[in-house]
């Protein structure tokens, strides 16, 4: 045990299960803005979603949250679940989407690595949507390690992505 462990680089998180406070609620959210497919429903009790046929990335459960108040934003607990789209496009297009159906957004950040949106969902949950610029592009300090910020998003250049 002397020797210090590290994680594979391939390991990966494979999905988050929320508790919700109505599953109907969190589908509209979930499924119906954010497009996730349905992949399995146990009544009002729990649904499964997924991108592009996967078993599940998200879970949403009311087995011991049926009806609570939103998540409190003091205590401990998840900050956010983050969710990785494939390209900069990707992104824009959920960008307009969330824009035409007003939904708030609480932030957006250019972080270097990547770009994001920042958003509740109707349990008080934080989610942030993002996309990660090609690791080549990753901004660096003169060691060679990575040098993330926080900037504000130009919203207009990414939905200028979609006229490309």
């Amino acid at each position: 045990m002397n020797e210090k462990y590290k994680i594979p680089a391939q390991t990966r998180i494979g999905h988050i299960h929320l508790k919700v406070s109505n599953i109907d609620n969190a589908l509209t959210f979930y499924h119906d803005l954010l497009g996730f497919e349905i992949t399995e429903r146990m009544g009002d009790q729990a649904v499964f979603l997924s991108a592009g046929g996967y078993h599940h990335h998200i879970a949403l459960n009311t087995w011991n949250s049926k009806d609570a108040p939103a998540a409190s934003k003091n205590g401990v607990g998840l900050f956010h679940t983050a969710i990785v789209y494939p390209a900069r496009k990707d992104l824009a297009a959920m960008l307009k989407r969330l824009l035409e159906a007003d939904y708030k957004l609480t932030g957006g950040a250019d972080h270097g690595v990547s770009e994001a949106l920042y958003m509740d969902d109707p349990d008080g949950n934080g989610v942030e949507l993002y996309w990660d610029r090609p690791r080549d592009e990753w901004p660096k300090k003169p060691d060679g390690s990575i040098r993330m910020y926080t900037r504000n998003l130009d919203i207009q250049d990414l939905l200028a992505e979609l006229d490309k």
